[in-house]
């Protein structure tokens, strides 16, 4: 299994752990490049660094933001490898394990449910988060994102005011991650 393989395990695995924003392999400012993450309902995010060898796990403990958690992103953090790479005595504290092996993953141990994110870190993945939505403006210019996210409403139009069936109108939509600012845990 190459690293790039198991990258697009912890992508599928993101969404079936009902991330709704995934992103692979995309760098912060500080220089944290995620293998996999993703945000769930209220903006938890859940990190998955991939590992196909054990050296390569070693390697990670090195990173700034390994060694200063403070500045790292994931409200949640795994680490994933094929069967066999890792133990759960290797993880450093309040990371959880998922464990590849037969086409499936498997969770073997449990990252603390409360959030590693400190403020600091929603930063760095706001950062991400724009840099990204950056790249996707740059990639549909020179239509603007605002109306690239649009295209339902010009649909509704161009369909003589009715939308066209199957289609869910805007004002309908759920969108998870616009909460009320009471209600939304930023930790």
């Amino acid at each position: 299994m190459t690293h790039a393989q198991l990258v697009q395990v912890a992508t599928a695995w993101l969404r079936r752990y009902g991330c709704g924003i995934v992103l692979s392999e995309q760098a912060c400012c500080t220089g944290e490049m995620p293998d996999a993450i993703g945000w769930k309902k209220r903006c938890r995010s859940v990190v998955v660094e991939c590992k196909i060898s054990r050296s390569d796990f070693h390697a990670d403990k090195h990173k700034l933001w390994r060694a200063d958690p403070k500045i790292a992103l994931g409200c949640e953090r795994f680490y994933l490898a094929p069967r066999g790479v890792l133990e759960a005595a290797d993880l450093p504290q309040h990371w959880g394990l998922l464990e590849y092996h037969a086409r499936k993953v498997e969770l073997l141990v449990a990252p603390n449910k409360r959030s590693q994110r400190t403020p600091e870190g929603l930063m760095n993945e706001m950062n991400l988060l724009l840099s990204s939505l950056r790249r996707v403006e740059v990639r549909i210019e020179p239509q603007s994102i605002t109306d690239f996210l649009k295209w339902k409403n010009r649909l509704i139009e161009y369909n003589g005011g009715t939308a066209p069936q199957q289609l869910i109108t805007p004002d309908a939509e759920v969108n998870h991650y616009l909460q009320d600012a009471a209600s939304t845990d930023l930790g």
